[in-house]
């Protein structure tokens, strides 16, 4: 499994997943940066994701639902705050409504995912922080540490295809 570390810091507001891949930084980029690819990763197994709007640029917004085993929908977005092509992006998640608008009522993560070569593959870190140890219970109670796991241990298998 890809998935090597995850750490839950309620005093700094942050869950921090680090994994490893057996593919170079630029095919790890690449996966993010192609909606058609991230979609096949985004969000568990059981909840496969459809990226409506979808690019890597400073200041653009992505929209997406994830369909779950059930036919519901749970709609999110990402605003891309930072890019460092192909070493860093970072972004901030939010859930979102049926019309993919903004959830005031949810917690926003504020991330930054990084990728470095490791031992002829990429080194992968995966950092959400929250403006509140609330906001991050909150996410933990929904599940995040769990969903997030599932949908990263699915990237080496999509690599390898």
């Amino acid at each position: 499994m890809p998935v090597t570390n995850v750490t839950k810091d309620l005093d700094a507001r942050t869950i921090v997943i680090t994994a490893q891949f057996p593919a170079p930084v630029e095919r790890v980029w690449a996966l993010y940066a192609d909606p058609r690819q991230l979609e096949r990763v985004w969000g568990p197994p059981t909840y496969p994701a459809t990226f409506v709007d979808h690019s890597l640029r400073v200041g653009s917004r992505s929209t997406y639902y994830m369909t779950g085993p059930e036919g519901d929908k749970h709609a999110g977005w990402w605003q891309i705050t930072a890019v460092d092509e192909p070493h860093s992006f970072s972004f901030d998640d939010g859930f979102a409504d049926a019309d993919l608008q903004p959830n005031p009522d949810l917690p926003v993560s504020h991330n930054v995912y990084t990728f470095e070569d490791r031992d002829g593959g990429t080194l992968a870190t995966f950092t959400s922080s929250y403006d509140t140890a609330e906001a991050l219970q909150q996410v933990l109670e929904m599940g995040i540490e769990e969903g997030a796991t599932l949908a990263i241990n699915q990237i080496d298998a999509f690599l390898a295809s």
